[in-house]
């Protein structure tokens, strides 16, 4: 199934990216590359996230980050809503990387 990033997701990302970034460049790549490996697991198994908070969508969890990523089936693919911050996870300031005892 297609991945199809609404604006304001790729907006979403590529803010945090910019945050992270600025205090940590290695930790904003390895935030991308969660953020997009948890992307590519919608697109092989749609049903795969947790329901979502808006009727009709469904969430992937980020692993070993503070995101998560909101998505929808619409047409054969799978439309990328935003990229959130999770309520409560705990993070080492700036990297956007939960820590290890989380």
């Amino acid at each position: 199934m297609q991945v199809k990033w609404l604006r304001t997701a790729l907006q979403n990302l590529n803010d945090e990216a910019t945050d992270i970034a600025h205090d940590d460049a290695s930790a904003a790549r390895v935030v991308l590359e969660r953020v997009l490996s948890a992307v590519v697991m919608p697109a092989d198994q749609p049903g795969l996230g947790r329901p979502g908070r808006v009727p009709g969508t469904r969430e992937s969890i980020v692993v070993k980050t503070r995101y998560r990523v909101p998505y929808r089936v619409r047409g054969g693919a799978v439309e990328v809503l935003r990229v959130f911050i999770r309520r409560g996870a705990f993070q080492t300031r700036g990297s956007g990387l939960e820590s290890a005892g989380s």
